[in-house]
């Protein structure tokens, strides 16, 4: 009989309750099962010091640790909460109002702005406890506002990836997005701005499908599942066994697929050194061509919506 089990007193139990509950006290790794003390979890950044799995962690606390404590949040554009009126067990926007309450968050979006090192990075991270952070209208319009603000700041645009892909529950607006961020990303390039992806498990789907995959430099965290279709799906659709760590972040790194498998805890580091080769000394001010669009309109001269055609729009 588990220790844990119904004669187990309930403070005992509570103390070890793997949810949500912010009382509990402990959390077992699912890799090596052993129980590690919340406040020591949390130093080590959410990665387990017995065997390095790298539990997920939320958008704040990603963008302190990559950011440091002076990060400013970017405020995203609201969106339509229920544009389908869809309803499957529950209606669409009733998941909304409980994945808000649970995560104190509106969507599944988290965008801030700040330094790593000495080059300034805007950062959007995906939150995979809001509905598996699956893109939505409100990503897009998150990370067309990030590109924004980047190419505003001069600024590196660092994408942190954590979904399931697209949101059903908004239909063909959701697979909309897919076009949507890659006009974000194609901003960004126009005005000779480094594009990072940070890739997490898991990264699947119609994000796999778009702005996950454009990245001058991808960067993967260890053991993440990255892929289109998950590897039941594929088995289930071609009938063989598939290799083991397939989709996993050290397989596609073997296979040229993503440029590193870096653990979290050294990611602000590395990004760092990266970002001192990709962009100027911040002393430096780089001439704006006068033929640069995504340039010319991050100064005075309008928005740089603007600068998009009409059917891009």
């Amino acid at each position: 009989m588990n220790w844990l089990s119904d004669i187990t007193p309930p403070g005992i139990k509570k103390m070890f309750k793997q949810d949500d509950n912010q009382e509990a006290l402990w959390t077992r790794c699912p890799s090596c099962e052993q129980m590690t003390f919340n406040r020591d979890l949390e130093h080590e950044q959410m990665v387990c010091p017995n065997c390095g799995h790298h539990h997920q962690i939320t958008p704040v606390m990603r963008l302190f640790h990559l950011l440091g404590e002076d990060w400013e949040r970017i405020e995203l554009p609201e969106t339509p909460d229920d544009p389908l009126k869809f309803k499957d067990t529950k209606p669409y926007s009733a998941r909304l109002k409980d994945y808000r309450k649970r995560t104190g968050e509106r969507d599944a979006l988290v965008v801030g702005k700040g330094k790593i090192g000495d080059r300034g990075a805007v950062v959007a991270v995906q939150n995979f406890k809001f509905m598996g952070g699956s893109m939505g209208t409100a990503i897009g319009e998150g990370l067309l506002t990030a590109a924004d603000e980047a190419v505003k700041s001069r600024s590196a645009l660092i994408v942190v990836t954590a979904s399931g892909g697209a949101r059903m529950q908004e239909g063909i607006l959701s697979l909309m997005q897919m076009p949507r961020s890659t006009i974000a990303v194609q901003k960004v390039r126009e005005a000779g701005l480094p594009y990072i992806v940070i890739l997490t498990n898991p990264t699947t789907g119609g994000v796999t499908a778009s702005y996950a995959m454009l990245g001058d430099i991808h960067i993967a965290e260890p053991g993440a599942l990255i892929g289109f279709a998950g590897p039941r799906v594929i088995e289930q659709t071609i009938r063989e066994k598939l290799p083991e760590d397939f989709q996993r972040a050290e397989y596609l790194l073997d296979k040229g697929m993503i440029d590193r498998v870096t653990d979290r805890r050294e990611l602000a580091r590395e990004l760092s050194e990266i970002l001192s080769v990709l962009m100027p000394p911040p002393e430096i001010e780089v001439p704006v061509a006068a033929n640069d669009e995504a340039s010319t309109v991050a100064g005075e001269d309008g928005p740089l919506d603007d600068t998009l055609p009409k059917a891009a729009e």
